[in-house]
């Protein structure tokens, strides 16, 4: 159709699975699914405000894996979670630590925790917390004489080790190290879940790194079966091997550099990956063991560098795997890359765990800014892609629990005060049966990844039972693209591309949140203003090649009340010379009475404008307002929802309105007021569809032309978001 690139199948076998169909026959292999989102404040202590804000960062399993431990940071608290039915975790409390918990591990009904006490970095100060799980009570502390980082304990649980990290302090000359004092690593042994304190011993990392060997700066731990700890010194982009036993560096080698090629690196509301790095520092974050002699490194970064990726090495540092920038590239194709990252360290993978379930090793990688964790198959060779799984904002930590066939991620971000998400623990389980999570993915073009972001409206491709338009909004506002998405296929395939353009270059100043397809196949586009960032609240006239045609610029008796909550979809009632279309406003603009929105109307052949008012449920907490309009036989679909996410979230439905009611007055005057009647309430969707939370926006609603309806949420670029798409058939009874 026009100039729609056509997107061809991929061909990476990385990412060749996530188009695969996720059908699976009784006796398939096994996937990993999320059965329960815990939020962190329902452990917040009696007394404390319900938007104090929390987190979990790091997270740890108790030996019979029926608690998870996870350490709080702003909150300066463990919380504890009991997930003896894992489907529904409970809260059972947080215990405050007298300091800032960095990291959390447990043994025999201990936890073992890292508190950092320090008055500032200059002078850093921490000790070692063993807590008794049961009784929630502090048994004894050990000092660190320095500010912890990672937590780690052997197989056996008979010695730890914990990373003392004394951080630089970024406002400190531009952040540069070295920044004194020196950071070391502390080891200790452990029986019964306690620790003596007279077992600690302190090992000399100085003279190691070439970037500042008087500044080490330690950052994750983590011991093999042979009681070698690996150490990562970030910063100094340089790991350390340790015998535990004797306390004695084996040996250290520096983490390296890799070039990067097919990614994004322009922070420019555009996707396209087609940029390289070279002679990127990899900078480890978290480490992991995978036999003896293999370790793996997710390489965030954290200073001059972060390669966007892992790498696999041996102990002697011979590189055995490279992903470059093959994670990042799956994580587009889900829709969860994050354009406003592309010019630092894009997906930024942090935290690790590696699980052995059945007879099947596993290694997880969390990407912070992307917001999923990649599940790779351990082969001993080139690690397989085979999911990547939905989290909570910015996954920091995770823990394993193959004996239950539970994994859980710690989710750090705490949105609460700004209406956002809340910080949450995200519980997955391995089991027979379909991947629930993407729904929807984006095949690749010529090798590279196509992507997508912020998917804000939909309609159907004509006579093409099956297929969709889609929308993005101003996320991509240097790329204003017009999507088709191929719904028969599970999960749904986005096709092709369309970029919207003006005088040949892809057109700016647009927030597109409707779409339209008129008698000729052309396109109506509604575009949502916003006076304050110069963008104008418009219609376009959009031909197959995405050109601009005709621009239709509001009225002034709209725009003398407008705020930037305008149009948030568009739809078409009947053809020819009666065709007229119908805008939804979101929210009640200046001169309309509270609890009312308008649905405008825009007569094609005569040009008058008109409206009529209709009426917005009520909500006791945040706003309320309209989403899509969409026609579908004798009645106009809207979706009328309210601001919030997860447990807050109480308005996501969809309302009908006969179209003989839509006799819209002039613009100016009394409009007359419409009826609406329920017709779905995606609440239960939203929340039970994937297992998470429910999000904020669901604003894409359509019948396709056989009149089955869809719809889809809005994941806002995964700013301030968790990046999750839904995209679903929605099952209307006695629709016409």
């Amino acid at each position: 159709m026009g100039d729609f690139m056509t997107i061809s199948s991929r061909k990476a076998t990385l990412a060749a699975v996530l188009l695969a169909s996720v059908a699976f026959p009784a006796a398939a292999e096994p996937v990993f699914n999320r059965i329960a989102s815990f939020p962190v404040a329902a452990n917040l202590p009696a007394g404390k405000d319900k938007l104090s804000t929390t987190s979990a960062e790091i997270i740890t399993a108790t030996d019979d894996g029926r608690t998870l431990i996870y350490s709080d940071s702003p909150l300066g608290a463990i919380g504890f979670v009991d997930i003896i039915d894992a489907k529904a975790p409970k809260a059972v409390g947080a215990l405050m630590m007298d300091g800032e918990p960095t990291s959390v591990t447990s043994a025999a009904g201990k936890a073992l925790v890292a508190v950092n006490t320090g008055e500032s970095k200059q002078k850093p100060s921490g000790h070692l917390a063993i807590v008794d799980v049961a009784t929630k009570k502090i048994e004894n502390t050990c000092d660190l004489g320095g500010q912890p980082d990672s937590i780690a304990l052997n197989k056996d649980k008979t010695l730890g080790t914990i990373a003392i990290e004394n951080e630089r302090d970024e406002d400190v000359n531009d952040g540069k190290i070295p920044q004194m004092p020196a950071g070391d690593l502390a080891i200790f042994q452990v029986k019964d879940g306690t620790v003596d304190c007279s077992t600690i011993k302190h090992v000399a990392l100085t003279g190691l790194s070439a970037v500042a060997p008087e500044d080490p700066e330690p950052e994750f731990v983590a011991f093999n079966g042979q009681d070698e700890i690996a150490l990562t010194l970030q910063e100094n982009n340089e790991i350390v091997i340790i015998d535990a036993k004797t306390a004695q560096v084996k040996t250290h080698f520096s983490a390296g550099s890799t070039d990067l090629s097919g990614i994004d690196t322009k922070k420019d509301g555009a996707l396209k990956f087609a940029g390289e790095l070279k002679g990127v520092l990899r900078e480890p974050d978290a480490v992991k063991w995978l036999d003896d002699n293999r370790l793996v490194v997710a390489n965030e970064g954290d200073y001059e560098g972060g390669s966007r990726g892992f790498t696999i090495f041996d102990k002697t540092g011979k590189v055995l795997y490279e992903s470059g920038s093959s994670f990042e590239r799956a994580v587009a194709d889900l829709g969860h890359y994050p354009d406003g990252r592309s010019s630092s360290k894009g997906v930024e993978p942090e935290g690790l765990e590696a699980a052995t379930f059945g007879s099947q090793q596993y290694f997880f990688v969390l990407a912070e800014r992307a917001s999923v964790v990649g599940v790779y198959k351990d082969t001993g060779a080139d690690p397989e892609l085979s999911q990547i799984l939905p989290s909570g904002v910015s996954p920091e930590g995770a823990v394993a629990i193959p004996s239950r066939n539970l994994f859980a991620t710690a989710n750090e971000v705490d949105l609460g005060k700004d209406g956002g998400p809340r910080s949450h623990v995200m519980i997955y389980e391995l089991a027979e049966g379909e991947k629930a999570y993407p729904q929807i993915v984006a095949a690749e073009k010529d090798g590279n990844p196509v992507g997508f972001a912020a998917l804000s409206g939909l309609a159907a491709v004509p006579e093409k039972p099956g297929k969709l338009f889609a929308v993005s909004d101003s996320v991509l506002g240097m790329q204003p693209t017009i999507y088709t998405i191929d719904a028969t296929q599970k999960p749904a395939v986005i096709t092709e591309t369309l970029t919207v353009k003006r005088d040949g270059a892809a057109a700016q100043k647009l927030d597109i949140e409707g779409i339209a397809v008129d008698e000729k196949g052309w396109f109506w586009l509604a575009s949502e203003g916003n006076s304050e960032k110069l963008l104008p609240h418009a219609l376009y006239h959009v031909n197959p090649k995405g050109e601009i045609k005709a621009e239709v610029a509001l009225p002034k008796e709209l725009t003398a009340n407008e705020i930037r909550y305008g149009f948030e979809g568009v739809t078409i009632i009947g053809s020819g010379d009666d065709a007229t279309l119908w805008m939804a406003i979101q929210r009640e603009w200046k001169d309309d009475e509270k609890g009312f929105v308008k649905l405008v109307s825009y007569n094609l052949k005569s040009k008058e404008w008109g409206a009529v008012r209709y009426p917005l449920d009520k909500s006791e907490n945040g706003w309320v307002g309209l989403s899509e309009i969409s026609a579908h036989g004798d009645n106009v679909y809207i979706i009328e929802r309210d601001n919030l996410v997860a447990d807050a979230a109480k308005l996501k439905k969809l309302y009908k309105v006969a179209i003989a009611d839509l006799k819209p007055a002039k613009l100016g005057g009394e409009l007359p007021a419409v009826e609406k009647t329920e017709a779905y309430d995606f609440v239960n969707e939203l929340k039970t569809a994937t297992n998470g939370y429910v999000l904020d926006k669901i604003e894409g609603f359509t019948f396709d032309a056989g009149g089955k309806a869809y719809a889809v949420t809005d994941n806002d670029g995964v700013s301030d978001s968790s990046g999750e798409t839904l995209f679903f058939p929605v099952n209307l009874v006695g629709t016409n």
